[in-house]
């Protein structure tokens, strides 16, 4: 059966989370240095590895769809102010947690990290190894622009320990990339991956976006086209969400020019039926991976996860969130850093952490981030599993949830019995309808999501 249902998901194609987090960001409130020293207490008696997640804003232009926390800027040198600022948390963050804990994921976002000089990125990939204990076998990655990109950069890259590349390319159409402001040739693109396959990465992604305007079912066929002559290990598919009364920059694409409903939803089938056919395996949501990658592997064997950079295969991971707007999850915590330059700089200079609201993961959050992981990252749930985790009854537990999933139950989006949930294959694309049963924190959520599909 296939997994797009065209009269399923425009009856479900609502607004919701993307459940990178449960709880997810907008409920996040105060949280004080003292919670934060507090969790990381916890963390450090559990003795569990560590992901650096390290946040550079800068783009040296803007692109009108993005929705990122960045500062658009020509001037470099602000880049190093920024870094003065990065090593001061850095080794703020650093005193406080155990020195035998290993890292073993590292991922450098943005912005666009390549903002940065290759000097600066070994820099600050060396303040980050003389700080933390770096495993020898991590998972180390960054998103990079190619128009910026040559050997040099790629070269000094894998000297700072990166084996892991993530390039945005959105769309190959020229006409498209101008109405985007991200003008990037396919053969910028080409050169950079086998620059990275030269210098032995392990993984190579690349981000494309769907609804964007002046896109059709024709142009993208191109687009998909080129990407399987470059064979990325893993594909993100993203829906445009146009926002623009929350990311200003959108407010210069012509809402004229962006594809009907219809139409963007034609793009994402054809989308979907040619990766599935080029041997990519539906991973969740909007990601693809070739089977042999490790996101694959992890789903096979029953431990992949999701976190604030997507799906991941390191379930067991604190998470240190490092740099402005940056987020971490440690001990039973989520917190997240200023997203005010001036303001991170002058937190930094006062001596404290930046680090401005969060939320303590209560037991009942936990319960139901443990059912919402279950269902987003292997499309089903086993009651009894649960039970015997959280020692709880789950049918009564959950006996609302239960009954609103009915109707999914009748329309086929799962196989619902006494003691488990089986996502099936037409409820895979909204998997993201079938969290949202279980999320405590919706019905009075003000936030502005976007659609599901």
């Amino acid at each position: 059966m296939s997994l797009f249902d065209l009269s399923l998901i425009k009856k479900y194609n609502r607004s919701g989370p993307r459940y990178t987090s449960y709880p997810t960001a907008n409920n996040f409130s105060a949280f004080t240095q003292s919670d934060y020293k507090d969790q990381v207490m916890l963390s450090n008696e559990r003795q569990g590895p560590i992901s650096l997640y390290c946040h550079i804003p800068f783009c040296n232009t803007v692109c009108f769809y993005c929705g990122c926390n960045k500062v658009v800027t020509k001037d470099k040198g602000k880049a190093e102010h920024y870094l003065d600022a990065l090593f001061n948390e850095i080794d703020k963050q650093g005193a406080l947690f155990d020195s035998e804990r290993q890292v073993e994921q590292m991922h450098f976002g943005g912005g666009t990290p390549t903002f940065l000089s290759n000097q600066q990125i070994l820099r600050l990939s060396e303040k980050l190894q003389s700080v933390f204990n770096f495993s020898k076998h991590g998972e180390y990655s960054i998103e990079i622009d190619p128009r910026g990109v040559d050997e040099g950069t790629i070269k000094a890259l894998a000297k700072a320990r990166f084996n892991r590349i993530s390039l945005g390319v959105q769309d190959f159409n020229t006409a498209v990339q101008k109405a985007v402001n991200r003008v990037q040739s396919f053969e910028q693109t080409q050169s950079v991956i086998k620059l990275a396959r030269d210098y032995n990465f392990e993984s190579i992604s690349i981000d494309l976006i769907y609804g964007l305007p002046k896109q059709s079912v024709e142009s993208f066929k191109t687009t998909l086209k080129q990407i399987s002559e470059l064979k990325p290990d893993r594909i993100s598919l993203f829906n445009y969400a146009h926002l623009p009364e929350l990311f200003k920059p959108q407010r210069r694409i012509d809402v004229l020019e962006l594809p009907n409903a219809d139409e963007k939803l034609a793009i994402f089938k054809y989308s979907m039926d040619f990766l599935l056919e080029q041997g990519y395996a539906y991973i969740g949501m909007d990601h693809f991976a070739l089977p042999e990658d490790p996101l694959a592997i992890a789903q096979q064997q029953g431990h992949l996860y999701r976190n604030f950079q997507g799906y991941s295969t390191h379930a067991d991971c604190d998470i240190v969130g490092l740099g402005l707007s940056s987020i971490g999850q440690v001990g039973d915590s989520f917190s997240q850093n200023e997203k005010n330059l001036q303001q991170y700089y002058e937190t930094i200079e006062s001596g404290d952490l930046p680090v401005i609201k969060g939320q303590i993961i209560q037991a009942d959050d936990k319960i139901r981030r443990a059912v919402i992981m279950d269902l987003i990252c292997h499309f089903k749930l086993d009651f009894d599993k649960i039970e015997a985790n959280f020692n709880i009854d789950f049918n009564n537990y959950f006996a609302d949830a239960l009954n609103e999933l009915g109707e999914m139950h009748k329309d086929g989006l799962i196989e619902l019995t006494e003691n488990s949930i089986k996502v099936m294959e037409r409820g895979k694309l909204l998997i993201r309808n079938i969290c949202m049963v279980f999320d405590a924190y919706l019905s009075s959520s003000k936030t502005q999501f976007s659609k599901t599909i």
